[in-house]
Parts: structure tokens; sequence; C-alpha cells
């Protein structure tokens, strides 16, 4: 029986910046090290290889050495084939290329990947540069802190879903997905400005595969701006509550209607309507919230048209914070989640995604949830786990 060969690759950094507040992980590694954050994308590539194990026995994983994807390979008990040997511990991107080329050069039936909108552009300055190549498929593992591309699976476990259908034969519709980067000094600014860069053939399953980020702001002010009228009435009626305003551009309006500077993409701390802490890390944060007396209200809004609420763009509310502030007298009431009508219609009725990386506060947090979608207005809206 002819096995499926599987091109595996992780970037062994991506998303590392998330949790430490450095909006990316494009030559911030050390740094972030420094500060305290660990790596995570062997562990989000392990949820998508984990959903193979049934087939492993039909499966080859062709892959680099160590941490760019043997080990998660064969701590999992699958059949692999290292092709490239990285010599540094800490990988640059060049390697992830040069892995490509040699999984290329081997034909793998598709390429899986773990990492953020940089490995894509790796990926697809090899495979999107060669015309013996362009057909190859391949797939994302969301695992860094910038996912505009449109080449990856909504999360881990989608990715591996995909990967189940095709090693089952399955009918799998072939796509093209775009491959979008944003200049990550502009971001830390606060500033998206985000940039079609090629396009890759992918898996497509509308229900495992994300469409590309919506770039632009919230058109319908009215509605932003009685959505922001229901915050800050909350803000107004209690002294004793200091409120989280999470990543967004929904949270960006209640700031600016507040006349507070807000960071665009990170986390920030309200108290009596004035700021107190601005782009907090997640250590940071937590402490703020285990040292302060009253409650801790988490406002947080989905991102673009994915329906993420956590584990996309806002890394800093780690599990544990999240479990803090669940802990607290009102529990699920303590988290606001923001978003207008037009918003929620555009998902075509698939849930919000809760992607935290603890699978067990994902289920938790499953089910309906209040979100504010005006002034004093709000609708009922699933909340899932990742599938």
């Amino acid at each position: 029986m002819k096995h499926f060969k599987l091109g595996f690759i992780i970037n062994p950094i991506a998303g590392i910046g998330g949790s430490v507040a450095l909006k990316g992980s494009d030559g911030m590694a050390m740094h972030a090290l420094a500060l305290g954050a660990k790596p995570q994308a062997n562990a989000r590539a392990t949820l998508a290889l984990e959903v193979l194990l049934p087939y492993k026995d039909d499966i080859v994983i062709y892959t680099a050495n160590d941490l760019m994807g043997e080990q998660c390979a064969r701590d999992l008990g699958f059949k692999v084939e290292v092709l490239y040997q990285a010599k540094q511990k800490h990988t640059e991107s060049n390697d992830s290329q040069l892995t490509v080329e040699a999984l290329l050069e081997h034909g793998v039936d598709i390429i899986l990947f773990a990492g953020g909108d940089g490995t894509a552009r790796d990926i697809a300055n090899v495979v999107a540069s060669d015309d013996d190549y362009q057909q190859v498929p391949v797939l994302g593992i969301p695992a860094g802190c910038k996912i505009h591309s449109g080449v990856y699976a909504i999360t881990p476990k989608a990715a591996g879903r995909i990967i189940e259908l095709m090693v089952t034969k399955e009918l799998v519709t072939l796509t093209t997905g775009d491959v979008m980067d944003i200049d990550e000094s502009l971001f830390r600014q606060g500033i998206v400005k985000a940039k079609r860069y090629s396009e890759m053939k992918i898996p497509s399953e509308l229900r495992y595969v994300q469409a590309v980020k919506s770039g632009g702001k919230e058109s319908d002010e009215l509605v932003l701006q009685d959505i922001a009228a229901n915050v800050i009435e909350e803000m107004n009626e209690y002294d004793d509550r200091q409120f989280i305003i999470g990543s967004g551009s929904t949270t960006a309006f209640l700031m600016s209607e507040l006349a507070l500077e807000n960071t665009l993409l990170g986390v920030d701390i309200v108290s009596e309507q004035s700021l107190a802490a601005s782009d907090v890390t997640e250590a940071e944060l937590y402490k703020a919230i285990t040292d302060y007396d009253g409650l801790s209200k988490l406002v947080i809004t989905l991102i673009g048209g994915q329906g993420h609420v956590f584990g996309r763009g806002n890394q800093q509310l780690s599990p544990r914070i999240i479990r803090t502030i669940l802990a607290q007298s009102g529990g699920s009431d303590n988290i606001t989640i923001l978003a207008t009508k037009a918003k929620l219609e555009a998902l075509n009725n698939k849930p919000l995604i809760s992607d935290t990386g603890d699978i067990e506060l994902d289920q938790e947090l499953s089910g309906f949830m209040p979100i504010t979608t005006g002034y004093k207005d709000q609708v009922l809206y699933p909340l899932a786990s990742p599938q």
C-alpha cells in the first residue's frame, strides 16, 4: 500500500512574542525568551497531528530535525524521515525555505506547516516561485501572533481534519489562498498595514479553513457608538471595577469614545475611566488582576471575519488570566464580548471560537454567550472550542 507522504515543518519560535506583548516574533525571539516567553508552536502542531493518530500506519512524515518537526512527529509514534538538518537551535527563515525545497524534491503530497504569516511567506517564497511546484498544496497550522493569510486552518485540530480527509481519500476542493503579512514595526505602534505577497494552493473545506482577515475598520459608526455607550455606562455605574480592554477595532472605538490612548493590537487596563496600564504583557496583566481589590472585567471582540475571541491576536489573555477572571464573583458575566450584528452575520452561522490552548477551558467556555451589539442590545451567539 502506498503511504501518504506528509511534508511537515514547524517554525519553533512562531508566536513566541505574543504573550509578552511584542506583537510578533520576526527578529524578536531572543528578546521574547528573555522576557519569559515560552515557545508554543510544537504544542500547536501536536494538536494537529493527534487527529491523524488513527492513520499513522498509513502516513510517512517527511520533515526537518529536532524542533522543526522531527521531535513532534516521533513523540507521537509516526514514521519519520528527516530530509533537512538545521544547524542552530534558534532556526531562521532560511531553514524553513531549505526544508520546503527538500520536501518538494521528495514529492510530498502536501506541506503542513506551523507558524504565522512570516512562515507562510517563507513557504511561498519557494513554492510560488517554481512552476513545477505550484500545484503542491500547502496548509498552515495557526501558531503565530499574526495570522492574516488565507492559507491557514482556523485551528490546529481543523488542520488535522483536512489532512484526515486527504488520507482517507475524501474529495477535497483545491483552491488558492492569499499569503498576507504586515509591517511588524508599524504593528507595534498600533498601525495595521497588511500586504498581499503571493498565493498558494490549499485544500479547502469551508468549515476548517479561515477567510483572509478583514483589514478595514467598522464603517457603521453609529452602531459602534451605541456599543461603546453601553460599556461606558457600566464604567460610570461601578467604581470598584477595572476593565481589561482587548485588541481589535471595535474595542479601539470604545477607547476613542473614552478619549484614551489605545493599543490597537495589545491589551490595556482602564480604571475609573482612566488608563491604568497600556500594552501589558501576560505577566503584568496577571499581577494587575490578582493585586486589584475589586472586580476585573474583560472586554473583548472577535477578530475580523474568523470568529476567534481567544487565541488569535490576544495571547496575553492566557488560560490563567481567563480562569482568574472567571473565578471572581459574577463568573462568565465578567467577560463582555462586543460585536456588531453585521460582523456576526458575516460568520454565516459559524460559531465564535475559543482557542486558548487549554482544551478543558475551551470546553468550559463553550455554549451560548451574550454578545453586546448595541446600547442595551444583546444577542445570544454560540461559542465553541476548536474542532
